[in-house]
C-alpha cells in the first residue's frame, strides 16, 4: 500500500483574502513576529569537534564576560517589574501580546484537542522546521518521546498535524512527566491539569518510584526499557522546567540540571536522523554554552526559536535540532554523562572546559544571545511603558495587530478542522475537572517579604484565613453523601501500583492544595505542643466549636431504620459511652491508631497505618450482615490508597458519609446499609497479601484504576471530607501557643 503524504487544503479566495493586510506596517511587525529564529554554523573549513570525553565534567563553572553583561543588563530591565501585582501585570502583557488571540482563533476554528499556548507553540515549530524525519514519514511510521509533557499539548498537537497533513503515518508515543497523582510530588513542580493524561495512563513512563522524575538515573534506563517496542525514536521533545518565581533572575541556573538531564535522556533514544526539540531560557551561564555546543556537534542543524505564540517579554525559546548523528560516535561521552546523570550534573562542573569552545562557536552563540536579549528588553520596555497609560489609538493599533497575527497564523500553518473522533481522546478530553492552579499573588517584592514570616501570619494574610478561623459546626460533613452500592465499576481492571515509600504527603488530587501547603508546615513548625507533649494530646479545644460528640453519632446511626447491626471500627474507648439500652447496640473492633498519623506530614500515607486500616476493615466486612453499619476512623483520605479503599466500601454500601467528632478522630466514615460483594472481599484481600510481602523501602499506592477515583461523586466526597479536616486541625493549631 503507498503511503503519500497528505495535501493539504488551500484556503478558498475569500478566505486568503481575509488575510491580505492593508498596512504595510502591521504586515512588517507580523511577519517579524514569525521569524525569530537564529541558526548555528561552523564558519566555512572549521569544524566543531567534541572534546575528548577525558576532559568532561572536570572543570569548575566558568563564565564568559559578554554573555554575563547580556545578564545584567536584562536583570536590570526585569527588577523594574518587581513591585508590579503578578495578577495585574498578567492581564496587561495578555492584552499586549500580539499573538495572543490565537489560541482562542484556533479553538473556534479547528476543533484542537488542549489548545493551549503550548499546543500553538509546537504547531507553529512543525510548521517552521522539517521536524518530522523525512525517512519515517515515506516510512509510513512515526516514533516519539515526550519528556516533562504534562498535561500534553504538544502530543495533541503532533496528533492534529499528522492526522490532517499525514493521515496514513501510523504513530507512536510515550510521555514522561511528574506524576500529578502521585502524593510526594509537590504541586509547584507538577502540572495537575490531567485532561489527556488519565485516559492515556499506559503511555506515560512514570518510572519503578511512580513519581515520574527524569532526573533520576534509574529512570533513564527504565525509559530504554519503556521504549523498547518502538523500531526508532524519531523524535523527542522536551518541554520541562521549574517553578522559578522566588528567583526569577537565576532560572537559567535553577533549570539547567533538568535541561541536562533531558538531553542526555534524548541523546541516548534518538535513532540516527531523528530530531530534538528542548525548551530553554536565557542563553548566558557556562551551561547552556556547553549544552548548546553539545548539540551542534550531535546534530546536523541546530536552531535556537522563538515562536510567535510564545509571549515576547518571557526567556523562553526552544532549541529545535535536525538529523541526529549516529550516537555511536559519541558513545564514550554519553557513558560518561549518564554515570554522571541525575540533579546535580550540571553543577558540579562545567560540561566541558572554557579553552575547548571554540571562538567561532562563543561569537556566534554572542550575536544570538544578543538578538534575543533585545526583543525581550524592547517587549518589557513597552509593556512599562504602556502599563502606566495606553492610548484609544495605540490600544487599536495592537488590536488590529493581534487580529492579523491570528489570521497570519492560520493561514501561515493552514491548521484544519479535526472531528473530535480523531483526537488522542477520542471520547473527549476529561480529567478531575478541578487542575490546581498555583495562585501568585502580589508583587515579586511582596512574595518575597510573604515568605520570610510564619505560618499563622501568611494563613491571616492569606485566602483561606476566613474559611479556617470559622468555627466549627455539628453540621459539618452531613451534605456530603455518596450514593451506593456503586456499580458499573469494572473489578477486572483493578490493580496493585507498588512505589517508593512515601516521605511526606505534599500534594493530593483530593483536597484544596494551599490548605494542605499551610497544614504541612504548620505541623512542621509545631512539631510540640506548649508544654512539650505530642500535640495531639495537647492541643486545647475551641470553646466556640460545636463539633458532633461521639455519643450523638452511634446514635444517629444505631437508630437509622432497618438497620441489623452497627460495627465500629478502632475507636476502643467508644466502647464507654453512655448510650441508651433501648437502642441498637454496636461492636466494637480493634483499629489502627490514628494520633501519630494524624498530626505527620504523612497524613493516610503511613504504610503501617494503612496495612492496619485495610485489615481491620476487611475484618469488619467478613463479619457484616445485610443491612449492616460500619463507622471507620480516618485521619484523613489524602492519598490514592484511602481513596480506593473508600471506592471499594461504595461498591458495597448504600451510603456513606463523614462525621467529624470531638476529641479525635479527625473523622468517622458512616457506611449504611450493606450489601454483600464477595468478590471485592478477595480482591482487598490479595492487596493486604501483597503488602504484607513488599522489599523495603517500596509502599503499595494504589489498588484501583485512577480513572474510577478522579472526577466525580467520589472526588467531590474526599475533597470535601479532607478539606473539613484541614481547615479543622488548622484551626486547632492555630490556638496553640499564638504568641510562643
Amino acid at each position: 500500500m503507498s503511503r503519500a503524504r497528505g495535501t493539504k487544503k488551500r484556503l478558498p479566495p475569500d478566505k486568503a483574502e481575509a488575510t491580505k493586510c492593508n498596512d504595510e506596517r502591521i504586515l512588517e511587525e507580523v511577519k517579524q513576529l514569525f521569524t525569530k529564529v537564529r541558526s548555528y554554523s561552523p564558519p566555512t573549513g572549521v569544524e566543531w569537534c567534541l572534546p575528548d570525553s577525558r576532559v568532561v565534567l572536570q572543570d569548575c563553572p566558568w563564565n564568559h564576560p559578554p554573555l554575563q553583561a547580556l545578564k545584567q543588563s536584562l536583570n536590570e530591565v526585569k527588577n523594574q517589574l518587581s513591585d508590579k501585582d503578578l495578577a495585574v501585570w498578567h492581564q496587561h502583557t495578555c492584552s499586549t501580546n500580539r499573538a495572543g488571540t490565537v489560541t482562542a482563533h484556533l479553538r473556534a476554528t479547528t476543533n484542537a484537542e488542549l489548545c493551549t499556548q503550548a499546543w500553538a507553540k509546537f504547531y507553529e515549530i512543525l510548521g517552521t522546521f522539517r521536524l518530522l524525519p523525512e525517512t519515517a514519514l515515506q516510512n509510513g511510521e512515526l516514533n516519539s518521546v515526550h519528556l516533562c509533557e504534562a498535561p500534553g499539548a504538544f502530543i495533541s498537537a503532533l496528533n492534529h498535524y499528522l492526522k490532517t497533513c499525514w493521515p496514513h503515518c501510523d504513530w507512536n508515543w510515550v510521555a514522561n512527566t511528574l506524576n500529578p497523582y502521585h502524593e510526594a510530588n509537590r504541586r509547584s513542580s507538577t502540572i495537575a491539569d490531567d485532561r489527556l493524561i488519565v485516559h492515556t495512563l499506559p503511555w506515560w513512563f512514570f518510572g519503578s518510584d511512580d513519581t515520574g522524575d527524569i532526573m533520576l538515573q534509574k529512570h533513564l534506563v527504565e525509559l530504554q526499557g519503556f521504549v523498547s517496542n518502538m523500531h526508532s525514536v524519531d523524535l523527542v521533545t522536551a518541554d520541562g522546567s521549574f517553578d522559578c518565581q522566588g528567583d526569577p533572575g537565576e532560572q537559567e541556573s535553577l533549570v539547567a540540571p533538568l535541561q541536562y538531564c533531558e538531553t542526555v535522556c534524548a541523546l541516548l533514544l534518538l535513532a540516527p536522523g531523528g530530531s530534538f526539540v528542548l525548551k530553554m531560557f536565557t542563553l548566558f551561564e557556562h551551561s547552556s554554552v556547553c549544552l548548546l555546543y553539545l548539540l551542534v556537534c550531535c546534530f546536523c542543524s541546530v536552531h535556537v526559536f522563538k515562536p510567535a505564540t510564545s509571549k515576547s517579554g518571557n526567556s523562553e525559546v526552544y532549541v529545535v535540532c535536525l538529523g541526529y548523528r549516529a550516537k555511536y560516535a559519541l558513545r564514550s561521552l554519553l557513558s560518561k554523562l549518564i554515570r554522571n546523570y541525575g540533579p546535580d550534573l550540571a553543577s558540579m562542573a562545567a560540561l566541558f572546559p572554557y579553552n575547548c569552545i571554540p571562538n567561532s562557536f562563543l561569537r556566534q552563540h554572542e550575536e544570538i544571545c544578543t538578538f534575543f536579549h533585545a526583543m525581550q528588553i524592547d517587549t518589557i520596555q513597552e509593556n512599562l511603558s504602556l502599563f502606566s497609560g495606553m492610548s484609544a489609538e495605540q490600544r487599536k493599533w495592537l488590536d488590529q495587530l493581534r487580529e492579523y497575527a491570528s489570521r497570519f497564523y492560520m493561514q501561515r500553518f493552514q491548521v484544519q478542522f479535526l472531528p473530535r473522533k480523531r483526537w488522542v481522546c477520542r471520547g473527549g478530553s476529561v480529567g478531575s475537572g478541578k487542575p490546581f492552579q498555583r495562585k501568585q499573588m502580589g508583587s515579586f517584592n511582596q512574595r518575597k517579604e510573604m515568605q520570610s514570616k510564619e505560618w499563622r501570619l501568611r494563613l491571616a494574610l492569606g485566602a483561606c484565613r476566613v474559611r479556617v478561623e470559622e468555627h466549627f459546626q455539628p453540621s459539618e460533613g452531613h451534605d456530603y453523601v455518596l450514593s451506593g452500592p456503586l456499580d458499573g465499576c469494572d473489578l477486572d481492571s483493578w490493580f496493585t501500583l507498588v512505589g517508593a515509600t512515601l516521605p511526606k504527603v505534599c500534594s493530593s488530587t483530593f483536597c484544596e492544595q494551599e490548605l494542605l501547603d499551610l497544614l504541612n508546615e504548620a505541623l512542621e513548625e509545631c512539631k510540640l505542643g506548649l508544654e512539650g507533649q505530642p500535640l495531639a494530646t495537647n492541643a486545647p479545644v475551641c470553646s466556640s466549636c460545636c463539633a458532633q460528640s461521639p455519643t450523638s453519632i452511634l446514635t444517629e446511626v444505631c437508630n437509622l431504620p432497618n438497620i441489623t447491626s452497627c460495627l465500629v471500627v478502632g475507636n476502643l474507648s467508644w466502647q464507654h459511652l453512655p448510650l441508651s439500652k433501648d437502642m441498637l447496640q454496636p461492636q466494637f473492633y480493634p483499629g489502627p491508631s490514628y494520633e501519630e498519623v494524624c498530626f505527620s506530614t504523612l497524613h493516610d500515607g503511613d504504610p503501617v497505618y494503612q496495612h492496619e486500616l485495610l485489615s481491620c476493615v476487611l475484618s469488619a466486612l467478613h463479619d457484616l450482615g445485610e443491612g449492616s453499619v460500619l463507622v471507620v476512623p480516618l485521619c484523613s483520605a489524602l492519598t490514592r490508597f484511602s481513596a480506593c479503599l473508600v471506592l471499594a466500601l461504595h461498591l458495597c454500601f448504600h451510603s456513606i458519609s463523614f462525621r467529624c467528632p470531638s476529641g479525635g478522630p479527625p473523622a468517622v466514615l458512616l457506611c449504611v446499609s450493606f450489601t454483600a460483594f464477595p468478590r471485592l472481599k478477595t480482591i482487598l484481600q490479595e492487596v493486604l497479601d501483597r503488602m504484607r510481602h513488599l522489599e523495603q523501602g517500596r509502599q503499595l499506592l494504589q489498588f484501583a484504576p485512577t480513572a474510577e477515583l478522579i472526577g466525580g461523586a467520589l472526588s467531590h466526597f474526599l475533597s470535601s471530607l479532607n478539606n473539613t479536616v484541614m481547615r479543622q486541625q488548622l484551626h486547632m493549631l492555630l490556638q496553640t501557643g499564638g504568641n510562643r
